[in-house]
């Protein structure tokens, strides 16, 4: 402890220390008061009960001062002048400014410059930021450290837990950032601008939002040139690492794409502090209107704006950025009729609503196109169903074993066409027929045995395909003989020989002759008294004996 002591006189902690470099290294110049109340906001309610609020004011902000006393001592920081009220104001070296760059993790090139003579005017500006800054954090207590204080201290600072949050935290905040319209990032050129604050805080919505803190000095046309110098840095275009030409700011700071495929620049916040002789509510119109080329969008039929290649400019007043926070409904953005939080008024909340409309209007024709397809694929199937259910009513069944007909022998039971054979057991099914066939043309009735085709292959099946092929006798419905389906086949344009009878069996064309031959016997001895006949000549019979009585042939 006597070395530590002696390290550091004042007997701060490396906490304190640490909480000084982030501060300071982020505004540069800043009073204890005001690093007090960024880096450890609890302490602000612990010490309420002294007496004065100067006593008050010394014992929240002891702890600080002893960081500052040692980081002086090692050449880490500086007194850099007082301020009107005669708070002393804090500024580091730069060994302090390399030291701050470990603890906000940021390169030492962008740490900027050290802020001396900042206090030789008393630092009005920088002040004023670092309140602007305070005022976009809102630093929460944490509880827990004032755990044994009152009840009434403790609602305090509940309370102002419970308040609205603030955006990002000391590490997303960036004052006196050079904005080269020329030149480049370390050795800017004329005719940029400089922004008092950067803050940078994706987490929270604020991918990029650069900060102008007025005193009320300023005229709107003056103000307008710093707007005209913002515009020709966001224009700006260089050459990236990868060779193609992207905005200069892009470079450095990375954002999202826009969702609807626009280009809209940075927005730029304007934080007007009412010290100055020139009332805020004057120059406001007056601005806007010299700025209009610069942030007027693009009207829309979905009832929003397009910004593409406009810069957002949204304009609130100190006082009310302290009461409401970023959450409130203080930014007044120009182009737009009534003050809105800061995430709306740095968006497009009318296109989000009109693409959600039109998404929400998507879904619901896409639904109802989706429930008619289910309707008719419905109704389709309920036809189908019915179609099927008539189809099934209308199935043939078998008049053997009552089984019905598959679909293959339904259809080749059907009515044929005029130069198709018809079928010569349609009330058959497949196995019954084949039954009746190798039988010999006899009926098959009563039995209930289920008869299924062969297998596809070996002997049995192509036994089975010839025999459905078969010629049947048109007189007895008795399969032919293998001889007698050979003997009436059609063998081609070089037969002189035909079977006169091709449609008959065997033993229906022997019965067909015997017929013709014995009505011969009847009519031969009258026909020899009218006229002589030639040697072979065979007349037609005048009447056939038995069923060939009215058979054509």
């Amino acid at each position: 402890m006597a070395g530590n002591r002696k390290t550091n006189p004042a007997g701060s902690t490396n906490s304190s220390r640490g909480d000084v470099l982030r501060v300071l290294g982020a505004l540069k110049v800043a009073t204890t008061d005001q690093i007090q109340r960024i880096s450890a906001p609890h302490l602000t309610f612990r010490h309420a009960d002294k007496a004065t609020p100067a006593k008050q004011k010394q014992a929240r902000t002891a702890t600080h001062t002893g960081a500052l006393a040692d980081m002086r001592k090692h050449g880490l920081s500086e007194n850099g002048g007082t301020t009107e009220t005669s708070d002393v104001l804090r500024n580091l070296t730069p060994k302090g400014l390399k030291a701050a760059s470990y603890e906000l993790r940021r390169p030492e090139s962008e740490m900027g410059s050290t802020a001396r003579g900042a206090g030789a005017s008393g630092a009005s500006h920088p002040l004023a930021v670092n309140e602007t800054v305070i005022a976009m954090l809102r630093p929460k207590p944490d509880m827990a450290k004032l755990a044994r204080e009152s009840a009434d201290i403790q609602a305090a600072a509940q309370a102002v837990v419970d308040a609205s949050d603030g955006i990002g935290t000391i590490a997303s905040y960036w004052t006196e950032v050079p904005l080269p319209a020329t030149g480049t990032w370390n050795a800017p050129g004329k005719g940029g601008a400089q922004a008092d604050i950067v803050l940078t805080a994706p987490q929270d919505g604020v991918p990029l939002l650069f900060i102008e803190v007025d005193n009320c000095h300023e005229t709107a046309e003056e103000l307008a040139a710093k707007l005209e110098k913002y515009a020709r840095f966001v224009k700006r275009k260089t050459k990236d690492t990868d060779g193609k030409e992207r905005p200069m700011w892009r470079t450095r700071w990375t954002v999202p794409e826009d969702r609807y495929g626009e280009e809209p620049h940075p927005p730029v916040l304007l934080v007007f502090n009412h010290i100055g002789e020139r009332n805020p509510n004057r120059t406001k119109p007056r601005l806007q209107e010299l700025t209009r080329h610069l942030w007027q969008g693009e009207w829309q039929q979905g009832d929003y704006h397009l910004y593409d290649r406009k810069i957002p400019i949204i304009a609130v007043g100190l006082r009310n950025l302290r009461a409401h926070g970023p959450a409130g409904a203080v930014f007044h953005r120009f182009g737009r009729s009534h003050p809105q939080p800061l995430l709306e008024a740095i968006g497009n909340p009318r296109r989000d609503a009109a693409e959600a409309r039109e998404s929400e209007e998507r879904e619901a024709r896409a639904a109802q196109y989706r429930a008619q397809r289910e309707r008719e694929a419905q109704a389709k199937a309920a036809r189908e169903a019915k179609e099927a259910a008539q189809r099934e009513a209308r199935r043939p069944v078998c008049a053997g074993c009552g089984e019905k007909f598959t679909d293959h022998r339904w259809k080749a039971v059907e009515s044929a066409r005029w130069d198709t054979p018809g079928e010569s057991h349609p009330q058959l099914c497949d196995a019954c027929k084949q039954q009746a066939l190798g039988t010999g043309g006899s009926r098959v009735a009563g039995t209930q045995e289920h008869h299924q085709e062969p297998a596809r292959d070996g002997e049995d099946w192509r036994n089975f395909r010839r025999s459905v092929r078969r010629p049947v006798c048109t007189e007895c419905r008795t399969a032919f003989t293998d001889e007698r389906w050979k003997a009436t086949e059609c063998v081609g344009w070089g037969t002189s020989v035909q079977e006169p009878r091709p449609s008959l069996c065997e033993d229906c064309d022997q019965e067909y002759i015997a017929s013709v031959e014995s009505a011969w016997e009847h009519v031969q001895p009258r026909q020899k008294q009218e006229q002589p006949q030639e040697q072979g000549e065979i007349l037609p019979p005048q009447k056939k004996a038995g069923r060939w009585f009215s058979r054509r042939t």
